[in-house]
This record gives structure tokens, sequence and C-alpha cells, in this order.
């Protein structure tokens, strides 16, 4: 594995590379304006500004987050002395508003057992584990054991679930002796426990993927565990294997009713190719859960079979925070903000990956059927400081809205409203004076939202990362049509009509994105309103 210790020769390389990139960029395009500063640090253009990454090595899967005592924990998959997928340990970072994080010390090392695979993490208030001291409340973290020898060596049943316990909120773990306290049953993909405590029920319980379907567990002691039964078989999207799930109640906004949410992680199988999430809304008994009906139907009628949480790429693996105060009652969630088609690729060396920006979810019905809806934390507008608005503006060609003159792009919140839509269409473009492009908004035609990152600076590092244009079609009727865009350094976060359709991709432009236009599909229009915040986190 590549180590990352010469970092002064990385960067020598990376600034070595970026200018013959530049060189050849200008000898191919008689556009580009030749005064063009191209000293860009790969810290400069890539690290982002209000996104989880670590300092160095590879990242993926959110681990283990929740709340305690004025801190959200935040684990990771995490290699630390690699830049590609390695020996798997939990890195972990803390944060007090989910936006800025202090990275802090490994959490759990591999061991002869195996890799550190994905998992969560429990404050075990009422010490159900005995593994509390004088009345403390342990922190219980279950993860998978990987055996790669066995893995290596043909077998089927090299994974197994395992606990460990921290009775210093989380900083270090103590793992049980009595691992793995849920054995392989001969089946090949076997991992990623999520526990919740059910309180309708008053116990434990953990799902779990195990190949095509999601086996549910019980538990009074988080050490000793039931099966109950197992969910998937003919249902949701099966293009690849079913990981990292996660499974809640909820109620339905603006009832009492309340039903219970099941996230799916699939790889590959994604609505715009590899990696990304689906979710079903159902009842349980306290064993069994099964689909709604009219979500069953909405299933069936969709092109991929399921539901996602995401249409942009790059959003997966992604689950919810435990132990959220009452006072507090949101749902709160983070993903993964990279994709398995290319994420061990991408054009960083120091790290790789970053995750999504914290979201809160609700559960609306809607048609007679039900729905996830995410927005940003709310806690995101505690960073704005610079602001732009305009309103009622007659878009009938190519129109700037602004350039970083104004304001500096590469951390923004963008939000806009266009009022009876009609057949209207639309496509912001952010671009840069190397003329690199990144395209997003609405077709009228297909009534699809749509992403187009082709032209938006470095992508040849992989084949899959530009081939095509992400699309989601759009499900809301309202005419009026409402977004929260986040904008990073390389990356955009797109949430639509109340965050009924989301879509996340990542992007690396050869130089920072200065300028925000907008042009119609059609016909001109007029966009309402935008207000632009620039998101200061200095």
């Amino acid at each position: 594995m590549k180590t990352l210790r010469k970092t002064s020769l990385v960067s020598m390389l990376i600034v070595l590379s970026f200018l013959i990139g530049c060189k050849d960029k200008v000898q191919n395009n008689q556009d580009v304006d030749e005064s063009v500063n191209v000293s860009y640090t790969e810290e400069d253009l890539y690290r982002p500004n209000l996104h989880f990454t670590p300092k160095e090595g590879w990242m993926n899967d959110p681990n283990g987050m929740f709340y305690y005592n004025g801190y959200y924990h935040l684990y990771f998959q995490h290699y630390p002395d690699g830049n590609v997928w390695g020996p798997m340990h939990w890195g972990h970072a803390v944060s007090t508003d989910m936006v800025t994080w202090k990275e802090m010390p490994i959490a759990i090392f591999p061991d002869e057992k195996g890799y550190i695979f994905s998992g969560s993490a429990v404050v075990d208030v009422n010490n159900t584990s005995g593994f509390g001291k004088g009345g403390g409340q342990p922190i219980i973290a279950m993860f998978t054991y990987h055996d790669m020898d066995g893995e290596k060596a043909g077998k089927t049943n090299y994974q197994s679930q395992a606990i460990a316990y921290s009775l210093d909120e989380g900083q270090t773990f103590t793992k049980y002796s009595g691992n793995p306290v849920i054995k392989n049953p001969d089946i090949k993909d076997f991992r990623d426990p999520k526990i919740v405590w059910d309180s309708i029920h008053e116990k434990w319980l953990m799902v779990l993927a195990a190949g095509q379907k999601i086996m549910f567990y019980s538990s009074s002691n988080l050490k000793d565990w039931k099966l109950e039964s197992d969910f998937g078989d003919g249902i949701g999207a099966h293009g690849g294997v079913w990981e990292c799930p996660d499974f809640f109640p909820m109620v339905v906004q603006g009832t009492d009713e309340v039903k219970w949410v099941l996230l799916v992680s699939i790889n590959p199988g994604g609505p715009n190719s590899g990696s990304a999430t689906q979710y079903f809304v159902g009842d349980f008994n306290g064993k069994q859960f099964n689909i709604d009906s009219s979500f069953e139907k909405d299933l069936n009628s969709s092109e991929h079979k399921s539901i996602w949480i995401d249409y942009g790429r790059d959003n997966y693996a992604g689950v919810t925070w435990a132990n959220i105060p009452d006072t507090d009652g949101r749902k709160l969630f983070m993903g993964w903000m990279s994709n398995w088609h290319y994420g061990q690729e991408v054009p960083t060396e120091t790290w790789r990956s970053a995750m999504t920006v914290a979201r809160e979810v609700e559960l609306q019905k809607m048609d007679a059927s039900y729905r996830l809806l995410f927005k940003p934390v709310k806690e995101l507008t505690n960073y704005r400081s610079t602001k732009f608005k305009k309103e009622s503006i007659a878009i009938n060609g190519d129109t700037k809205i602004i350039d970083s003159k104004a304001i500096d792009l590469s951390s923004t919140e963008i939000n806009f409203k266009i009022s009876d839509l009609k057949d209207n269409g639309f496509t912001f473009k952010l671009t840069n004076k190397q003329g690199d492009t990144l395209a997003f908004g609405y077709n009228n035609e297909d009534k699809n939202f749509f992403v187009d990152r082709r032209k938006s600076g470095k992508t040849a590092f992989s084949e899959k990362f530009a081939s095509h244009v992400s699309k989601a079609k759009r499900t809301s009727l309202n005419p009026d049509l409402s977004a929260t865009i986040i904008l990073d350094k390389t990356s955009i976060e797109l949430f639509f009509d109340n965050g009924e359709t989301v879509m996340t991709e990542i992007f690396f432009p050869n130089s920072p994105f200065d300028k925000l236009s907008i042009e119609p599909k059609n016909q001109e229009f007029v966009l309402g309103n935008i207000e632009i915040h620039k998101l200061n986190f200095n």
C-alpha cells in the first residue's frame, strides 16, 4: 500500500502534474485566459471547507454515530496508512454542531480476529450490558470482524459480529472477551450491524446486511442476540450487494401516525450507476417488518423497483445518529460522499473522501404513500456571512447571477424559487477561467432534474466518473419549484422541493469556480428570487 509519510514529495508531484495539466489545457483551448494563476495546491483546490474529511488516509462509511454530553460523535471506516482501502480501523471525530469537526485518535484498531468493518454505537443508558461502572453509562459499539485470511482461503464465514465498550464517552474502546457475539451462519456477505433501542417494544433491535436481505435481531443486554426475521426477497433493488442498513421509527409529519423506516445501501445498482441507498416504509410488530401497501405500489411502479434517498452518485452508506435528546427530536443523517466506482481513484493524494453535510430527515405522507424529506441541518445557518439577494430576474439567455468578486463560491448556501414552473426548464452553470463547467438544473421535456459534470475539470481518472448526466425524476406536483444548494470546493448537494428530491455529486475543477449563471431551456422565464450566503469557517 502507498504510504503518506513523504508529504512534501507528494505535494511537489501534485503541483507538477497540475502545471503540466494546465499547460495541456491551454494548448487545446484557445479561449482560456492565459493570465490565470495556476499556483494551486491540492489543499487549495480540494480540501473541503465544510465537509468532514480525514487529515490523511483513506475514509469510507460513517460508523457508530451517537450524541452524548454535548458532542456528536462520528466514527468512520479508515485506513490511516494509505489513500486507498486497506486494513480497516474506526477513525473518530467529534463536533458540537455537526458542521465543524475535530478529528480524534483512532478509536478501534484491527487485531488477530480481523479488520474492523462498519457498524454502529449506542449509549447504554440503563447499563443493560453491565459494562458500566459506578452508575456510568457505557458506550457500546457493534462492528463486523472481517477475517481477510479466511476470505482469501475461499471460506464463506469470514465475517462475524462483535462488540466493544467505552467507559470514557467513546474515546477508547475495550473489545468484549466473548466476541464474536453473532457467529457467521455460512453467509458470504454478513455485515454492518446497526443497533437501535425500540422503546415501543422495550428491547434492543439490530439490523444486519446478509447478502441480498436484511436480518432482524433482538437483545436485552447487547451481548446475547436472537434472530427474529429477515426482509428483502423480491423487494426493492437487487443490482448489487445489500449493505449498511439502518432501521428506526418516525412520526409522520403533521400526524400521530408512526411508521418504521429501513435504509439499505446497495453497491452497485444505484439509479445513476454505482453506489446508492434505497429505503422502505412500513410497520414493525417487534419481530417482523412489512412495507406499507401504498409504498409497495410505488416501488413496483418505479424504474428501479426502489425509492432512493439521493439520486446523485455520491451519497452512500449513510446512517443516523443515536441518542438524540427528546428535546431536539430530529432524525439526523450523514453519508459517505463518494462512490465505489471511482472512490479510490479521485485526484487527491493526502486524503481520500469526505462525508456529506449532516441532514435532517422527515417523513411525510404524499398522495396516499410516504416519502422521506432531507434538508441540511439548521446549524449550518450559523455560518452564514456575506449575503447576496435578487428578486424577479428575467432569464432570456445566458444570464450571470454572481461571480467571485461579490462572494467566494467555494463554500456557499444558495436558495432559489421559481414560481409557476409550467413548461420552463433551466440550467445553472458554475464556471471558471480554465473553461471548466458544472451544470445542473431541470429539463421540462422529460421532467428530470440533472447534474452534468462531464466538463467539470479533472474527469479522466476514471471512465465511470463522468460517463453520463445524472438524472432524477421530479415527483412534486407543486407548480412552484424551490431548492437549497450547498456548494463546497469539490461537491454540490441539491435539495429540490423541500428535500423531496436530493442529488449529491463531487467534482474536481482545475481552478475554483468563480461564476454562477443560468439560462432557460426553451423560453424565457422569471427567477422569482435567489439568495446566496457565503459560509464562513475561518
